[in-house]
Order: C-alpha cells, then sequence, then structure tokens
C-alpha cells in the first residue's frame, strides 16, 4: 500500500466517478422504471441519466466517497452483489415517506451519522441501495 505522499508522485491519477453502469439481472425495463419512480433520476433521451453537481445544494458542497469492504463484510446483506451505490438525496424524511407509500421496504435507516442521514433499500434485482442525505462532519448530527 503506498502512503500518501507517495500518491503526489504519480503523475496520472483518478479524480471522481464518472458514471454508475448496472447491468440488469433481470427486466431492464422494470428496474429502470424501478430507479425513475422510486428514487426520481431523470431520463435522458438517449436512456441513461446525468446527475449534476451544481443541482445539489448539500451543504457539504458535494463529494463522491469511494470504498473497498473486506469480503466479510455484511455490510452489502441482504444483497449478494459486490457492490452498492451511495445515492446522494436531498430530502430524506420525504424520500422515505414516498418508497414507503410506494411499497418500497425500507430495509434499515433512517440512521444519523456525523456526515447525515443514511436509508437502505433494495431494487428489484436485488441489489442494496443507500441513500444518504449529506450533512457537514458534526457530532451533533447524530442522534
Amino acid at each position: 500500500m503506498l502512503c500518501p505522499q507517495c500518491y503526489k508522485a504519480r503523475m496520472a491519477k483518478v479524480t471522481g466517478i464518472g458514471g454508475v453502469f448496472i447491468k440488469s439481472t433481470g427486466d431492464r425495463e422494470a428496474l429502470v422504471a424501478w430507479y425513475v419512480k422510486n428514487l426520481g433520476i431523470a431520463l435522458e433521451d438517449w436512456g441513461g441519466s446525468i446527475l449534476k453537481w451544481p443541482d445539489d445544494h448539500a451543504e457539504d458542497k458535494g463529494l463522491t466517497v469511494w470504498h473497498v469492504a473486506a469480503k466479510d463484510s455484511d455490510w452489502f446483506k441482504p444483497s449478494t452483489s459486490s457492490f452498492m451505490i451511495n445515492y446522494r438525496v436531498d430530502d430524506m424524511a420525504g424520500l422515505l415517506a414516498q418508497l414507503r407509500a410506494d411499497g418500497v421496504e425500507v430495509i434499515k435507516g433512517p440512521d444519523y451519522a456525523e456526515n447525515g442521514v443514511f436509508a437502505w433499500v433494495v431494487d428489484p434485482d436485488g441489489n442494496k441501495v443507500e441513500l444518504w442525505e449529506p450533512k457537514l462532519w458534526n457530532d451533533a448530527n447524530k442522534r
């Protein structure tokens, strides 16, 4: 593992997440419709979505977390997928109410942490989805 100072010596590096691509394991149209209906992801004419940082008005001004979990982690359960996408949301209480009204089971949350509010659902393909309403890091955010 390289030390943080060693990274500075490298010339090229990743600067952010350029896209999230999901291969459906079932009905692609139903999966897309679920994300549009339940998470409000607006589709472009070409069939995908563009999430723009200027549209995100969270206190942290926008950031993306990247993390590799250990192979024995329970974090992704009940999903058996080797990935989980964390979606930033603008109103956790409102979104959870909408999800429940639409019959989507909230499997955990809301959980309050130093950096915001979290909740988890599972999409129609069985992928666990993490929802995050970001807040600036502050111990007072925990409940």
